[in-house]
């Protein structure tokens, strides 16, 4: 593993690269809005990518680095972001096709950039549909929006919503909540899978 610290317009990001044998992708992950990196989901997801032959950044938002709880703005969380994503591609991840995810907020940051970032696929990991006991505050219109593969992989409990498929869009539902910590291996799967489907044809 080697870390970076990435200067974005809101601040300094902080990455940890997991470099796969003879990699043939990269996938970025970014943490949800009150955790981190280290999130058990997260790092199920990053060894199943590094598994499938696939570089990792986990990507720590200049806030986290901060030492600050509260997450920044949406827009301030997509810049940075996007910094990292361009510098990452300019020098470790050179001429690979990138795939953008995360767990929770970083599954929207992920959504929200994928077209200006040319990402070639989206992996979400417990995109929160809605506000818990807020149906009416939808943000499934980040999810819609994305344009290339993207795969959703949802605990059946998450009081946060449960999307449905779509065009482009596979949606996994594993016992558990928002955390996804329930069957670990069966999300590692799943990524890997989907991971080698979507390798296949970009």
């Amino acid at each position: 593993m080697t870390t970076h610290e990435v200067d974005t317009p809101h601040g300094t990001a902080r990455v940890a690269v997991h470099c796969a044998p003879e990699g043939r992708a990269a996938l970025l992950l970014g943490h949800g809005a009150g955790g981190g990196v280290t999130a058990p989901d997260l790092v199920a997801a990053a060894q199943a990518a590094k598994r499938a032959g696939v570089h990792v950044a986990l990507v720590e938002q200049p806030y986290r680095v901060a030492g600050r709880r509260a997450p920044a703005p949406a827009t301030q969380l997509d810049a940075a972001w996007l910094t990292v994503a361009e510098y990452l591609g300019k020098s470790v991840f050179d001429g690979l096709p990138t795939v953008f995810g995360g767990r929770s907020s970083g599954a929207r940051v992920a959504c929200r950039t994928a077209e200006e970032g040319d990402a070639a696929a989206v992996l979400c990991l417990a995109f929160p549909v809605h506000p818990p006991g807020k149906p009416e505050k939808d943000r499934l219109p980040e999810l819609s929006a994305v344009q290339v593969p993207v795969l959703v992989v949802q605990g059946e409990n998450d009081p946060f919503g449960k999307p449905a498929p779509g065009q482009h869009r596979d949606v996994v539902m594993l016992p558990g909540n928002h955390s996804l910590n329930s069957d670990l291996n069966a999300l590692a799967r799943t990524v890997t899978e989907w991971l080698e489907r979507v390798l296949r044809v970009i």
